[in-house]
């Protein structure tokens, strides 16, 4: 077997950063052979065929592969997957582009040169990659569409931890930009059930924390900066001139605050709040990538985001906000000020057209958010005659919408919030939008705040208090008997019509509805099954419960309420309050704590009073 000679691993082609990218950047430098002898700059490049057997348990969902860093690094077990990953694509792999990059979590580097030697083995033309391995994943999608490559692999676990104990993640997105359709996803489980063997060229590893464009092997491989062409693109939605007058022209200034949690989105927090809007360094922390998030949990929710919350409440912060690992996720939490999910998504969409340049010029196609998600947004599309739709949890089930052109801004309880620029979820997206809407609002009435947005969107609208409660990493077996038993409890006789009473209170709910959650896609027809076991109930309140698939061990139970109000007095209650009957019958009914052995959630997703968080 010929070796590759590492001399001449790499060649630097320009040592300049590259600007805008276009799909045909870098010259072929495939010869038209299919052989597997390649022959480039005179030098001769074997393919490898490595014997592997299957590693169980290999199947991606919507969010990828997910599993312990200690998994991955099994021998053949990263390579398997990335095997399957090239297999499976859409037309092959051969004389493709990929995009790579990830949240810069412990095994980023190592799965990275994996991915470039077997890249090269499987005849993968062009990798465009983001320095040290880093690249958001709303950033990866807006590359995959700007440059129409066919594809991307993603490097990340999103908001769970990170480190040697803790969890890697692989993702693989489509030519659109978002994540892998189940067609494609059932494709790769199914080749890496039955993985004999991988190919791979043996290229030395490649220095990836040089900006450039080089030659590994027969790759073309341009490393770029991960921030530059990502900024471009919300300049080109967001109007910053607004955002910076409104900082920096109100009186007294707004004081601001953006924590990354030590993820992917600190060098963006960094070039927007600082370089473009001109704040101190002050107005952000937690911005350098660390391997292992700093031993955090980069999830940004009151629980995990503690340090954004406490430094909020002792400064009197007026406008907060935090990312995730990946930056798809994103919170809103101003000084005694929260911002569901829920009702996030609903005020951006209620604003959009006044606020945002990029809906001002193209207008708001459609709305739509997750089953779990609140009905907020629905009352938006309903005021404004506009479609929405209740989809699956799951990103790609948006895609397809926007693809289709009928869907503009979507979002998801679980803090995911995002518009048809992209095919992912986008966190920073998401605070640009809501530091858009403060511009515009203080434009309408100066000293307008975070409370008062709230305050003057249920006046107009209503309010849905909302909670979710998080049971993680729940024994399985148990989980799953608990949803067994909810399933049996809806198809008995009588169920639909009962009186179901709180255990503390008179309060009684009379059931309307219980079901499985079924979602078929009005653009392709495909029929998604078993998507959340839901009870709705004549007053409009509803429960849901779902087991989540985004951990990496045991099962995370999902239970979510929500109560709509008219009533004008009720704005400013907490939730937990009004909620608390609901949540009784919830927990009752599910036999939730006999099941899973919990007696509390480990964290509690609520929609605070506006007056005040405390």
């Amino acid at each position: 077997m010929t070796q590759y000679i590492a001399g001449a691993a790499l060649t630097l082609r320009s040592n300049q950063a590259p600007t805008l990218l276009q799909r045909d950047h870098f010259p072929s430098i495939f010869p038209s052979s299919t052989h597997t002898t390649h022959t480039h700059h005179t030098m001769s490049y074997e393919v490898k065929t490595v014997t592997t057997k299957p590693h169980p348990g290999q199947k991606p969902g919507t969010s990828g592969l997910r599993k312990k860093v200690k998994v991955f690094q099994q021998e053949h077990y990263t390579e398997n997957f990335v095997q399957a990953i090239l297999s499976a694509m859409p037309g092959g792999a051969e004389g493709k582009t990929l995009v790579v990059g990830g949240d810069g979590r412990f095994f980023s580097p190592e799965a990275v040169q994996i991915i470039l030697r077997l890249s090269a083995g499987n005849g993968i033309k062009k990798i465009i990659l983001g320095k040290d391995s880093i690249l958001s994943t709303p950033a990866v999608s807006a590359l995959i569409r700007q440059l129409k490559t066919d594809g991307g692999i993603l490097l990340t676990a999103s908001h769970n931890p990170g480190g040697p104990e803790n969890d890697f993640g692989i993702k693989f997105n489509t030519d659109n930009g978002g994540p892998a359709p189940e067609e494609v996803t059932n494709r790769i489980y199914k080749i890496s059930e039955g993985i004999k063997e991988y190919k791979q060229m043996d290229l030395p590893d490649l220095d990836i924390s040089k900006v450039g464009e080089f030659t590994h092997g027969p790759l073309a491989v341009s490393i770029i900066d991960p921030v530059t062409e990502y900024i471009k693109l919300l300049k080109e939605i967001f109007d910053f001139d607004m955002i910076k007058a409104w900082l920096h022209e109100t009186s007294p200034k707004p004081t601001v605050l953006f924590d990354a949690l030590n993820g992917v989105t600190g060098p963006y927090g960094r070039a927007i709040f600082v370089e473009e809007l001109g704040l101190d360094e002050s107005s952000i922390q937690n911005c350098v990538p660390m391997p292992d998030f700093g031993g955090s949990h980069p999830d940004p929710n009151l629980t995990y985001a503690h340090d954004l919350v406490a430094r909020v409440d002792k400064e009197k912060i007026q406008f907060g906000a935090a990312s995730d690992g990946d930056g798809d996720r994103n919170m809103i939490y101003g000084y005694h000020a929260f911002v569901t999910p829920s009702d996030s998504v609903a005020i951006i969409a209620d604003w959009a057209e006044k606020a945002i340049p990029y809906f001002k010029k193209g207008g708001v196609k459609g709305l739509a958010r997750s089953m779990p998600t609140s009905g907020a947004i629905d009352l938006v599309a309903k005021e404004k005659g506009l479609e929405v739709f209740e989809v699956p949890t799951g990103w790609k089930f948006f895609g397809n919408l926007m693809d289709a052109g009928r869907l503009s801004i979507c979002g998801e309880e679980s803090f995911g919030t995002g518009s048809d620029h992209i095919r992912e979820k986008d966190g920073v997206w998401a605070v640009v939008a809501w530091m858009s809407i403060l511009a515009a609002a203080n434009k309408e009435k100066a000293g307008q705040g975070i409370n008062d947005v709230l305050m003057a969107h249920w006046n107009k609208y209503g309010r849905s208090f909302f909670s979710r409660y998080d049971y993680e990493e729940c024994e399985s077996e148990g989980a799953e008997k608990m949803m067994s038993h909810l399933r049996d409890t809806f198809a008995s006789s009588g169920f639909v019509g009962k009186s179901l009473k709180a255990t503390t209170s008179s309060t009684s709910f009379t059931v309307k509805e219980a079901d499985d959650f079924s979602y078929t896609d009005p653009i392709d027809g495909s029929v998604s099954k078993n998507q959340g076991l839901y009870i709705k109930f004549e007053d409009g309140s509803r429960i849901i419960f779902r087991l989540s698939g985004t951990g990496s061990s045991g099962a995370t139970v999902r239970l979510y309420v929500e109560k709509y109000s008219k009533d004008a007095s009720e704005y400013g209650h907490d939730a937990q309050d009004g909620l608390k009957p609901l949540i009784e019958v919830a927990l009752a009914t599910s036999k939730l704590q006999e099941f899973t052995g919990r007696d509390k959630p480990d964290v509690i997703t609520v929609s605070a009073a506006a007056s005040g968080m405390r």
